[in-house]
C-alpha cells in the first residue's frame, strides 16, 4: 500500500465532497437555431429557469448537536452502561478476593448467656438429682454452660487448610479474568462507537450526494420540460426525466431517514438523548489508515495473540481451573481445623450448694474464666466417592476452559486475517471508485451539454446521470469502509481506538471544517 496514493485519494475525496456540498447546476450551452427544411427558424425555447418543480420538504430539524470522534470515544468510556457494568464486575471480583484472603483471619465473638434449670438432672454415675441451677457467662464468646467449654469461642478460626489456601489463589485469578474481560468489553464498545460514528459520517455523505444527484436530475428535468413545452422535444423524454427527479426526491428523503437512524444508534451507544440529532463536525470523509502497512500479516497475528484481552482472560480462567483441580486432589489429605479462645466472667449456683454445710451463696459472683480449644480432623467425603466426583468435575472444568481458549485463539486469528484483507481490498476500491467518479462526471457533463444544445438524446444524459450517482455513492462507501476496516483491524490486534486515533485531517490538505446545522 503506497501512501502517496492515499494522499491523492484524500485530495480527490476533498474535491468530490466539496462539489457535493454546494455545486451549482452545470452550465449548458445556449440552444442554437435549427433550420427546418424550408429554412425557417424554429421558435427559441424559453429559459430553463422558467420551468418550476415543487420542492420536497425535509424531515431534518434545523437544530443539531455537534460531535466528533474523540468526543464520542470519551463519552463512551464514561457513560456506556456495558463498560460501566464490566468495571463493576471487576470491583465485585476484587471484593470476593478480599473476602477469600480474609478467611486466614479468625473471627471475634462477644456475648453472654444465662442458663436456668429447674428439675431433675442425671449425674455421670447415673444418680438422679433434683436441682435448681443457674449459670451466667459474660465476655469473649458465649454459650458456656456447666462444666463444658465455651461452645461459641470468643476468637475462632475454622476451615479446611487447602480449601482456604486455594480459594485465595483462585480468587486472584478470577480478578485477573474480570479485568481482562472488562478490557475486552471496553475495546468492543469503543469499536462499536467508532463504527457508529463512521456510519453517521456515511449517512451525512450520502445525504450530500443525494442532494447533488437531485440537483443534477432537476437540471435535466428542466431542460427536457422546456423543450417539450415548446414542441422541440418529446413529452416522453420530459416525463422520463420527471420520473427520474421523483426517484431522486425519494432517494434524498431516504438519505435523511438513514441519517436520523445513524444518529439515534450513535446516541444509544453513548447513552445520549436520541431525539437530539447528532452532527459530525468532520467536514470531510478521507482515508485514515491506522495500522502501519509495512507490518506483515504473520506479525499482526502474533501481536494479536500476545495482546488480545480475550486470550488473557481465557488463560486466567485455565489457571483458576487448575488450582481448583489441585485443591480437589489434596482435599482428602488436608485437615479441618477449629481453633478457639474465650475469656470472660462465669458464675452460678444451685439450691444444693445453698443447702450445703457450711452454706454457700445461692448465686456466686462472676469469676475469671479462660478456654482454649483445638480441634483437628480429616474428612473423606461420601466414603471417597464424593472426592472422586469432585476431582472429575474439576478436570472437566479444565478441559472446557482449554477448549474455549482454542476457540478464542482461532477466532482472533481469523479476525486479524479478515481485517487485513478488508483494509487492502477497500484501499483498492478507493482507487477504482475514484477513477469511476472522474470518468462518469466527465461523461455526464458532456452529455448534459449535448442535450442542452439539442445534439443528443435525453436518454443518454439520464444514463450518464445514473452512472455518476452510483459512482459517487461507491466512492463514499469505499472510503468509509476503508476507515472502518482499519478500526476493526486495530481492535483485532488488542488495541482500543484511543483518542490518538481521532487524528484531525492535516490542515495543508483540508480547510478547517465548519459546523453545519
Amino acid at each position: 500500500m503506497r501512501y502517496p496514493r492515499i494522499i491523492c485519494g484524500v485530495i480527490v475525496g476533498i474535491l468530490l465532497v466539496a462539489s457535493l456540498a454546494g455545486a451549482q447546476p452545470l452550465p449548458g450551452g445556449k440552444a442554437g437555431k435549427e433550420q427546418d427544411p424550408k429554412g425557417d427558424d424554429k421558435k427559441k425555447p424559453p429559459k430553463i429557469e422558467e420551468i418550476k418543480f415543487p420542492a420536497i420538504p425535509t424531515i431534518l430539524d434545523k437544530e443539531s448537536r455537534p460531535i466528533d470522534l474523540a468526543s464520542a470515544l470519551q463519552l463512551a468510556g464514561v457513560q456506556n452502561p456495558q463498560i460501566m457494568l464490566a468495571r463493576e464486575r471487576v470491583v465485585e471480583a476484587t471484593a470476593m478476593r478480599q473476602l477469600a484472603a480474609a478467611q486466614f483471619l479468625p473471627s471475634i465473638n462477644f456475648g453472654t448467656n444465662l442458663d436456668h434449670h429447674t428439675g431433675m438432672l442425671q449425674q455421670s454415675n447415673g444418680n438422679m438429682l433434683k436441682v435448681n441451677r443457674d449459670s451466667l457467662y459474660l465476655g469473649l464468646g458465649a454459650s458456656a454452660v456447666g462444666a463444658g467449654t465455651v461452645n461459641i469461642p470468643g476468637i475462632v478460626w475454622s476451615g479446611n487448610v487447602s480449601t482456604t489456601i486455594y480459594r485465595s489463589l483462585v480468587s486472584k485469578q478470577v480478578v485477573r479474568q474480570r479485568q481482562f474481560s472488562s478490557d475486552a468489553v471496553r475495546n468492543d464498545m469503543l469499536l462499536q462507537t467508532a463504527q457508529s460514528y463512521l456510519e453517521l459520517l456515511r449517512a451525512e455523505g450520502r445525504r450530500a450526494i443525494a442532494a447533488k444527484n437531485r440537483a443534477d436530475a432537476l437540471e435535466v428535468a428542466r431542460i427536457t420540460a422546456s423543450y417539450a413545452k415548446t414542441g422541440q422535444g418529446r413529452q416522453a423524454d420530459a416525463d422520463r426525466s420527471a420520473t427520474e427527479l421523483d426517484q431522486r426526491n425519494n432517494e434524498l428523503l431516504q438519505a435523511e431517514n438513514d441519517l436520523l437512524t445513524a444518529s439515534a444508534r450513535l446516541s444509544q451507544v453513548l447513552s445520549l438523548n436520541p431525539s437530539e440529532r447528532l452532527h459530525p463536525i468532520d467536514g470531510w470523509v478521507v482515508p485514515n489508515p491506522i495500522v502501519p502497512d509495512p507490518i506483515p500479516l504473520a506479525e499482526l497475528v502474533t501481536i494479536a495473540i500476545t495482546q488480545r484481552p480475550e486470550l488473557q482472560e481465557r488463560q486466567a480462567a485455565i489457571r483458576a481451573a487448575l488450582l481448583e483441580l489441585q485443591n480437589a486432589k489434596v482435599l482428602p489429605f488436608s485437615p479441618n481445623v477449629i481453633l478457639g479462645y474465650s475469656a470472660g466472667g462465669f458464675g452460678g449456683g444451685s439450691n444444693l450448694v445453698a443447702e450445703a454445710t457450711p452454706p454457700q451463696p445461692r448465686f456466686s459472683n462472676l469469676k475469671d474464666r479462660q478456654d482454649f480449644d483445638v480441634v483437628v480432623f480429616w474428612s473423606v467425603r461420601n466414603l471417597g466417592v464424593g472426592n472422586v466426583a469432585f476431582i472429575r468435575l474439576a478436570q472437566s472444568n479444565v478441559r472446557q476452559n482449554e477448549l474455549q481458549n482454542v476457540e478464542v485463539f482461532d477466532r482472533i486469528r481469523a479476525e486479524v486475517v479478515l481485517g487485513y484483507a478488508r483494509t487492502h481490498a477497500r484501499f483498492a476500491q478507493i482507487e477504482t471508485s475514484e477513477r469511476a467518479v472522474q470518468t462518469s462526471q466527465k461523461a455526464f457533463e458532456q452529455d448534459l451539454l449535448r442535450t442542452t444544445n439539442r445534439e443528443g438524446l435525453p436518454i443518454e444524459v439520464l444514463d450518464s446521470m445514473r452512472l455518476v450517482g452510483r459512482s459517487r455513492y461507491a466512492y463514499l462507501d469505499a472510503i468509509v469502509d476503508y476507515n472502518r476496516a482499519h478500526f476493526e483491524l486495530y481492535v483485532a490486534l488488542g488495541q482500543p481506538p484511543a483518542d490518538a486515533l481521532a487524528r484531525p485531517v492535516p490542515g495543508k490538505l483540508v480547510p478547517p471544517p465548519t459546523q453545519q446545522k
